[in-house]
């Protein structure tokens, strides 16, 4: 039982309360390590002033104090606040430095198996900034859930087939471009295919005829452009897999759930779940108070939402069980998802309760957002080449080797823009400033790294002079960095209940500040001074933690910086 429990147990066995106690953490750890509202929830009852009332819990609780209770009192309007004794905080120090880098784990989940599936770029289209967000949030979200104990498989899923694909094709054709083609001219057919298509009839007949072409695969020279194009993009996707540290155990394909989905719907469509409309096959949203879409149109070719259902299908029979099936996207395709979530229910009702999708805003340069089909498109590759150029710029010269240079400009690079990505709730956009992602003076990737960078050069400097000793000094005053290292396991648990990588953020900014304070204000290693060796011990569990919570967001640390 944790300490928390045991703490939320004894209150309600001295108080004789039924009900769940509510024990958190207060915002402002020197008002407390933990805090309970119990007295304001039972005022009325009582029939007493809250804060009275908390005065009489607080004398009753002082009765039968728990050893690792050092002061409770009340503050507020009736809030009670226990303060825990010192030996409670080095006991939390002793055992990070015993388990090291897994501190903070969690069972919860243990035994359960989910599925990730995330990024989800389109072959014939460049990597924009929304996979990189995409990439990025599900990453993290992963790797929560394994702290939690769960099996995490994680997956992907490219549109290999469908109008953009056509487009792009379309837009080779126009280019007369061949099979000597790279990424960035994909992108840039696309570009062009979609602007045309928009804004020519005759293109748009073209392009829509070359669709069904592409799904029949009845011509040889398209057939060609095709083939090429997908290996040229699908071993580009990797290659930023790769640089962002991301690997998935799946890679499904519309290709592959495209007939699928189709088959599925025509099936369904002999019940009551689809319905015949001017040729096409829909699903009626009305009924459930969504809009009505299309899942096959009326040259019976499948759309994403027939794909949608393919691919839930496939899931089922390549991956086999499990628990919770999570979809990472952006929430321009919520109402997407809405409806076709109503409609898997009802074609897949033992799966409708493993279904989750988690959406996420975009990502807005100053310019604003940036759009594929315009042609105006910053891509992933071009956004961590950016920071990375401004990373670089920030290193002093003579101090690295070239190869050192590059390794923490990457690594830099790409903490500020996971950082930047994960420092609020996933659910809103976000605006990228370069400067701010970059800088070393708080609210940064880079601020971080830093932070652990200089523990653990403080812990190598130490080495046969001062050695780390959990021993608690005699009269230790517990400092800030003690108590939120203890909160640690609690913020993983919130992180990873609620889909929240946020709130790990915001503890690690916290916490590295806390470290910096205690290094500003203490020299560490002093072989005169009794506490140099227990400062040294909250250093290197400093590091450990850092270094866990910076896993969790997919952030590396650099050597040096």
């Amino acid at each position: 039982m944790t300490l928390q429990l045991t703490i939320k147990k004894w209150i309600a066995d001295t108080l004789s309360i039924v009900d769940d106690v509510v024990l958190e953490y207060p915002g402002d750890v020197s008002h407390g390590d933990f805090a309970t509202n119990i007295a304001l929830v039972y005022a009325k009852q009582y029939g007493k002033n809250p804060r009275e009332l908390a005065g009489e819990f607080v004398e009753k609780l002082n009765a039968e104090k728990l050893p690792e209770i050092a002061l409770i009192e009340v503050a507020g309007p009736g809030f009670i606040n226990f303060k825990l004794t010192p030996e409670v905080f080095g006991n939390v120090v002793e055992k990070i430095i015993a388990v090291g880098k897994t501190f903070g784990n969690h069972t919860r989940l243990s035994g359960q198996r989910v599925v990730i599936d995330y990024t989800q770029p389109n072959p014939f289209k460049e990597f924009h900034i929304g996979h990189l967000m995409n990439n990025i949030i599900g990453e993290s979200v992963s790797r929560l859930f394994e702290a939690h104990g769960t099996e995490v498989v994680r997956a992907t899923y490219h549109g290999d087939v469908g109008l953009h694909v056509a487009m792009a094709i379309w837009g080779l054709q126009s280019m007369e471009v061949g099979t000597e083609m790279t990424a960035h001219t994909l992108g840039k057919a696309y570009a062009t295919g979609a602007r045309l298509f928009k804004e020519s009839e005759e293109v748009k007949k073209e392009i829509i005829a070359l669709n069904k072409v592409i799904y029949d695969r009845t011509d040889p020279d398209v057939n060609v452009l095709y083939d090429t194009g997908r290996e040229v993009s699908l071993n580009y996707f990797e290659s930023l897999y790769e640089r962002l540290g991301s690997h998935f155990d799946f890679h499904f394909y519309e290709s592959e759930t495209a007939p699928i989905g189709k088959a599925l719907v025509e099936e369904y469509l002999k019940t009551d779940v689809f319905e015949k409309s001017e040729g096409a096959v829909i699903y009626r949203g009305e009924k459930h108070g969504l809009h009505t879409r299309v899942f096959l149109t009326s040259e019976g070719i499948p759309v994403y939402e027939a794909k949608e259902l393919g691919l839930t299908l496939l899931k089922k029979e390549k991956i086999g069980n499990f628990d919770l099936s999570v979809t990472v996207t952006a929430n321009e395709q919520n109402a997407f998802f809405t409806v076709v979530e109503k409609a898997a229910e009802e074609v897949f009702p033992e799966l409708s309760a493993r279904l989750l999708h988690l959406s996420h805003g975009m990502m807005k340069l100053p310019s604003g957002k940036m759009s594929s089909r315009t042609g105006d498109v910053v891509t992933a590759e071009t956004m961590i080449e950016m920071v990375k150029d401004s990373a670089r710029m920030k290193l002093k010269e003579g101090v690295h080797s070239q190869e050192q240079r590059e390794d923490i400009a990457e690594k830099v690079a790409l903490a500020a823009l996971r950082y930047a990505i994960l420092r609020q709730s996933i659910g809103g956009d976000i605006i990228f400033d370069i400067n701010q992602a970059l800088s070393l003076e708080g609210d940064s990737g880079p601020y971080l790294q830093y932070a652990c960078v200089r523990a653990s050069t403080l812990l190598k400097k130490a080495e046969g002079f001062v050695q780390v000793s959990t021993v608690l000094p005699e009269g230790w005053q517990t400092t800030h960095i003690e108590k939120l290292l203890q909160r640690y396991p609690r913020i993983i648990d919130r992180a990873g209940r609620e889909y929240a990588p946020h709130q790990l953020v915001t503890y690690l900014t916290e916490l590295a500040g806390a470290f910096n304070s205690f290094y500003g204000s203490h020299k560490i290693i002093d072989g005169g001074d009794a506490t140099s060796g227990y400062r040294l011990a909250i250093t290197k569990a400093f590091v450990d933690v850092m270094t866990s919570g910076l896993h969790l967001l997919g952030i590396e640390v650099p050597v040096e910086m």
